[in-house]
């Protein structure tokens, strides 16, 4: 169900007081009586090679063509899932912090567009542990950034991370992601809620084995009133060769084949059920519709 987004928002916001500040990416709509929506991050900048290298050298061109993408550098948005059901604010995700990329850390701002405070999220559910998604847990104090929400990772992605023999065999690119990964999770450890395939990890939010892109990622089945949603967060990483090409083993996933398998069967759900798509590297806000597109698909943007 699509509805005006300045209804949305004014809906969230209602009895804040606040303006009505649009950030530059912000999608919306309503699952059943909840509100979702997606706040930016920013956007990462990141050498062709890291995602493209796998591919087949001979069709990568016409796709990116196509799709009017450098073979040389994307700069994909980051868009938090925040799903609202009026008794939690829930988001998927904390961004990459000031650490990261300096384009990217800027879910606060966002937030505060938003008129909302760290203080006001009651739930972070995280798809997995990338820089991008877990590095922004806390701020420069290495105080959490979000310290009253409670926090939900799912099993195999924790125990992959908090194994010390992580950073050893992951590999010298990403050693460090490994290393960030860890000391974040530190902060959380006695606190953390885990969870695996199918569990209900809160109300309407139901968990989706995705993995691939990290051994444990997660996507989450997010409903209310009959309506569902899928946040994928990286099982489909971008709109162009994730969908025109989705068999395409893509060089940022870690366990390459893996990462197909998860990323076919969420477009097997996607295409079936015609569900809306949430994805943290997807343009326009990160929020559409996939649609059959000859042996691929192709990304639909929800209108704004």
């Amino acid at each position: 169900m699509q509805v005006d987004r300045r209804q949305v928002i004014g809906g969230l916001l209602a009895g804040s007081g606040a303006a009505f500040i649009t950030p530059k990416t912000l999608a919306s709509t309503m699952i059943g009586e909840a509100t979702l929506i997606t706040v930016s991050d920013g956007y990462l900048t990141l050498p062709g090679e890291f995602v493209f290298g796998p591919m087949p050298a001979d069709e990568l061109p016409d796709i990116l063509s196509r799709y009017e993408v450098s073979a040389d550098q994307l700069t994909p948005e980051c868009n938090l899932a925040l799903y609202d059901d009026g008794t939690r604010k829930v988001l998927f995700d904390v961004g990459s912090g000031p650490d990261f990329m300096p384009s990217a850390g800027s879910v606060l701002d966002s937030l505060d567009a938003l008129g909302l405070a760290p203080e006001d999220v009651t739930d972070v559910v995280f798809t997995h542990a990338h820089p991008d998604h877990i590095w922004g847990l806390i701020d420069d104090f290495d105080d959490l950034v979000f310290p009253d929400a409670a926090y939900h990772m799912g099993q195999a992605e924790w125990d992959y991370w908090w194994d010390p023999e992580t950073v050893n065999t992951i590999g010298e690119a990403r050693a460090s992601f490994a290393v960030g990964a860890k000391r974040r999770m530190e902060r959380i450890a006695d606190s953390v809620t885990l969870f695996g395939d199918g569990g209900e990890v809160l109300p309407g939010i139901t968990a989706i084995a995705t993995p691939g892109h990290t051994p444990g990622h997660m996507a989450f089945e997010v409903g209310s009133s009959g309506e569902t949603a899928l946040v994928v967060g990286d099982a489909i990483g971008n709109h162009h060769v994730a969908f025109a090409r989705p068999s395409w083993e893509s060089g940022s996933d870690q366990d390459r084949p893996r990462a197909v398998s998860s990323r076919m069967m969420l477009f097997d759900r996607l295409i079936a059920e015609n569900l809306l798509v949430v994805g943290f590297h997807l343009p326009g806000g990160g929020m559409g519709r996939a649609e059959k597109d000859g042996d691929g698909f192709r990304f639909v943007p929800e209108a704004l």
